[in-house]
């Protein structure tokens, strides 16, 4: 029986993601820092990954259950909407604590329990691989530096024998995506310098983000990508054709369009 570990495990995709390879029959360990509505056959662990501690705890115990893990998927996150010269330094290292920090933190914590074949794959997001937009520009940081991490990571597993792969998600029909209207309403309540900019902005985010998919659809995704014979770095799934349109112009239009749509 294969070993998985499942970080965010309790969340939209996490959840799915969790089912699914339980159909399939994997050992599954998830984790998260609170433990909601969980599934059969599912070995929960409460971990807070911004935590060395609790990281180490929760290695321990699945240590003391398995003598090795087969995949290691990253599907912890949060997003933020705000403005870089209005976040509070607070907001804006929490981001990087849990969208990359916490995964440098799993994988340095779990690596001894990996081995040749051993495979890691990273959920980071369609705005990994494009031009930061505004508002969303932390959320869009964050994620292209997991991504960068994800490939700085994959040069030197490789060398053991240890795949890592990122998935690049749109809009998924989560918590999450709920999350990400209630950020920028609060961004715009809270803004004193973009009011009629950040309305704008909204109304294309609402556009863009009424194309989403079922989480089933990405825990689908990722075990196909899993059990792939050899795997690419990056797959995308869901990514939406305006944002992608937008970043194959040149930088000049780019922030010339920007102006021009939500001033």
């Amino acid at each position: 029986m294969k070993n998985v570990l499942i970080t965010g495990a309790t969340g939209g995709i996490g959840s799915a993601t969790c089912s699914y390879f339980v159909t399939k029959g994997y050992n599954v360990f998830a984790l998260d820092r609170v433990i909601n509505n969980p599934i059969d056959k599912v070995t929960y662990i409460e971990c807070d990954i911004t935590s060395e501690e609790s990281i180490q705890n929760a290695f321990e115990t699945i240590k003391s259950k398995v003598d090795h893990l087969d995949n290691i998927l990253h599907i912890a996150g949060i997003y933020m909407a705000d403005s870089l010269v209005e976040m509070s330094e607070e907001r804006f290292k929490k981001i990087f604590e849990i969208n990359v920090f916490g995964v440098y933190r799993i994988n340095k914590t779990f690596l001894p329990l990996l081995s040749k074949g051993s495979r890691i794959l990273i959920v980071t997001s369609e705005l990994a691989g494009l031009d930061p937009l505004p508002f969303t520009g932390i959320y869009g940081i964050s994620k292209a530096s997991l991504d960068r991490y994800a490939y700085s990571l994959r040069m030197e597993l490789q060398l053991l024998g240890i795949d890592v792969t990122t998935l690049r998600a749109g809009a998924v029909e989560t918590p999450l995506l709920g999350n990400s209207t209630n950020e920028l309403e609060k961004f715009m309540n809270n803004t004193k310098l973009y009011k009629c900019n950040a309305k704008n902005f909204n109304n294309i985010v609402n556009g863009v983000e009424s194309k989403s998919v079922k989480p089933g659809k990405i825990a689908e995704k990722i075990y196909k990508i899993v059990n792939k014979k050899r795997t690419k770095f990056a797959y995308k799934i869901n990514n939406n054709f305006l944002l992608k349109l937008l970043n194959f112009l040149p930088q000049k239009l780019q922030f010339f369009a920007i102006r021009k749509i939500l001033k």
